[in-house]
């Protein structure tokens, strides 16, 4: 069995941020990704908030960045799946692919993916009108007619990037106003080809072989009515990443695992950053700044056991 200093779960901005410090500071580690560096950042058209781009940068070109920084490094990684954590007094284990890994120290940044509606034909037509993500999809529906719903800031930024490319947006919420940022408020506000349709929900997706409408209840009147579209672009919050965390792990009742301001969860050796972590801010720039305060603890943490 091979072992670790620390083994780093995730490989968006929490976890490059954590393996950088883990690996400048000396300490032998692994990452663990299931995918391509960069996480959420890589669906994600253009980052205006992170500082020193006052311009912007789109986030794919931001995850090169972080992850051409990091790969100057060398340190062992994984491209698949954590299995299980099996928590242990001085050392912990993970498994991948069936195979066991041991370190001292372990770093949950596996983040979060995009909650579903829950609604008849979402699964179904999946790829066929249906999707999470403008930026990968926005391209299909050229001069079309699509729905976004949500009201928070993706909802709201990812209505934004759709329309340079659509005919018209239907913008969904269930409440009477928007819960995004006032600056993407203001910009949807302005943007005629933006229509929001407020205290509603979908409660249905229609089509057969592929999205042709939907339907939407009005939470005030009860009243249903069926909106012509060709996709419907879903953004109503997101759930944790959880499938192999251990049962003593200490989590929210959203599933987000609960830390100190340090990143300790409540089993010693076993840190969390980003957007797994339970908290309110969930950024790419806090990301970074969780990835880095985890791994600086963990550091304190092995020094202090190497005593």
């Amino acid at each position: 069995m091979k072992s670790y200093d620390a083994i780093v779960i995730g490989g968006g901005p929490a976890g490059m941020a954590a393996a950088l410090y883990l690996v400048r500071a000396g300490v032998k580690i692994l990452v663990v990704e299931k995918l391509a560096s960069g996480g959420q950042m890589l669906l994600t058209e253009e980052l205006e908030n992170y500082p020193g781009f006052p311009d912007g940068i789109k986030g794919y070109e931001l995850a090169d960045q972080m992850a051409e920084h990091v790969n100057k490094y060398k340190f062992d990684k994984i491209l698949d799946e954590v299995q299980q954590i099996i928590p242990g007094k001085g050392s912990h284990e993970i498994i991948v692919a069936g195979v066991y890994y041991k370190a001292r120290t372990v770093i949950i940044t596996t983040g979060v993916v995009f909650r579903k509606l829950k609604v008849p034909n979402e699964e179904k037509l999946l790829g066929r009108g249906v999707s999470y993500c403008a930026l990968c999809d926005g391209n299909f529906y050229k001069n079309k007619v699509v729905a976004v719903v949500g009201g928070g800031n993706s909802a709201l930024e990812e209505s934004l990037y759709l329309a340079r490319l659509v005919k018209k947006i239907y913008l969904i919420h269930r409440r009477s106003e928007f819960r995004g940022l006032k600056c993407y408020q203001d910009k949807c506000n302005a943007d005629s080809k933006i229509i929001p349709v407020l205290n509603s929900v979908v409660s249905r997706i229609v089509g057969d072989s592929e999205v042709v409408g939907i339907e939407i209840k009005d939470t005030v009147t009860n009243e249903y009515t069926v909106l012509d579209v060709d996709g419907v672009f879903i953004f109503v919050g997101f759930n944790p990443v959880s499938t192999f965390f251990p049962a003593e792990l200490q989590l929210d009742q959203s599933g987000f695992i609960k830390t100190t301001c340090e990143m300790e969860t409540n089993i010693p050796g076993i840190f969390a950053a980003g957007d797994i972590r339970s908290k309110n801010c969930r950024q790419v720039v806090t990301a970074v700044g969780d990835g880095a305060t985890a791994a600086t603890a963990a550091f304190a943490y092995l020094e202090h056991n190497n005593a």
